[in-house]
């Protein structure tokens, strides 16, 4: 398929074939394509559980509340936020760069480079995505908006904001896998309506973690798709400026 028929093909399905099996090394190698979706920062605070377990398929069913799009789902793939590790992902991204820059930078650029990226991922990322009952978020929102007085500057750095930020760089994730499977001829079906206390408890997931969704995989019955598809019309969304 054409990207576009991929786009338009994607649907999200309620209801899949139980006769039709899904090729679990096709879903890791969609799962490992998500991980190139773009990442805020490339700090790539995100985990994703294969869940092929019968018993933790029908744990994670009840959990997203019975419905027939977990009910009958062949495989489940479980998007996590994890906030918490924003060190470990920093100091692995600082080694990463100071090699990538002695490999391909000009020799004469190279210390300045490093010197930037040791500031930004050894010391600006941990005081972004840094935590302490909410007075952190609160000092950085203070500074920013002193900054701001005098140019320009990112201002969404309270703890909430921070948070916001980690969860949708993980939704660019699961849309990539979703599109990532509909060019396997794979269907899946988003869903955000759930009991994260029940799915972080059968996932065993430490307290740091978040659930962003759960997106279940199979083959569609027809009776799966909901009938025609709804969008806004264009012209109510789209603005040229």
């Amino acid at each position: 398929m054409t990207f576009e028929e991929i786009v338009r093909y994607r649907r999200s399905v309620r209801k899949y074939d139980p006769d039709k099996e899904i090729d679990a090394e096709k879903v890791k190698r969609c799962i490992e394509l998500a991980t190139l979706a773009p990442a805020s920062s490339n700090m790539q605070l995100w985990e994703f559980y294969h869940i092929t377990s019968p018993e933790i398929l029908q744990e994670l069913t009840k959990a997203c509340l019975n419905q027939s799009a977990a009910r009958t789902a062949k495989q489940m793939v479980v998007f996590v936020t994890r906030r918490d590790l924003f060190r470990k992902r920093a100091r692995s991204i600082l080694d990463f760069e100071i090699g990538n820059i002695e490999r391909n930078s000009p020799p004469e650029r190279q210390a300045n480079r490093i010197k930037n990226r040791k500031l930004y991922y050894g010391y600006l990322m941990p005081f972004f995505y840094g935590r302490f009952f909410g007075l952190l978020g609160l000092f950085r929102k203070l500074l920013s908006f002193f900054i701001g007085l005098f140019r320009p500057i990112t201002r969404k750095v309270t703890e909430n904001d921070v948070r916001v930020v980690v969860h949708k760089t993980c939704g660019l994730a699961a849309q990539t896998f979703m599109l990532a499977m509909a060019n396997e001829g794979f269907d899946t079906c988003p869903m955000e309506g759930l009991d994260s206390r029940l799915a972080k408890k059968a996932l065993r997931l430490p307290h740091g973690a978040e659930i962003n969704m759960i997106i279940s995989c199979g083959v569609r019955l027809p009776e799966g798709i909901w009938g025609e598809r709804y969008r806004v019309p264009f012209g109510d969304v789209y603005r040229e400026v």
